[in-house]
């Protein structure tokens, strides 16, 4: 069975591997802190996030559409969590908790940008 996803993956460049895989250590650490509401929600996301990328590349290729598995999925999840830290709900950073929730938003943010910019690229056929 071909893993269209991991193949394009292990064939980019090196900045984006790494990249990568700082995206999974960051959604990923959501594990560690289970007693939270919102890690919760970070981990579900971030399974259904990999369902959708999967099947996108087996269905389009490894391209700039897959980016639309992010803006689907991190885009209701940051609006959540940018809503609770607008409450005041534990982001100040004080505890391993809040940083790490402060980190996943900004790493996630920063993706979601690009995931826009390469979506709308490839809608219009942009390279």
């Amino acid at each position: 069975m071909r893993l269209v996803l991991l193949e394009g993956l292990f064939a980019g460049p090196a900045w984006l591997q790494i990249w990568v895989a700082w995206l999974i250590v960051a959604n990923s650490a959501a594990v560690l802190f289970l007693r939270e509401k919102p890690a919760r929600w970070v981990l579900a996301a971030w399974l259904a996030n990999l369902v959708v990328m999967t099947a996108l590349a087996e269905l389009s290729g490894f391209n700039r559409l897959l980016g639309l598995s992010h803006v689907l999925v991190w885009t209701p999840l940051l609006i959540y969590l940018y809503r609770l830290g607008r409450r005041g709900d534990g982001f100040s950073g004080a505890s391993r908790y809040e940083r790490w929730i402060r980190t996943l938003f900004v790493t996630d943010l920063l993706s979601l940008v690009v995931d826009y910019l390469d979506v709308a690229r490839y809608l219009v056929g942009s390279e």
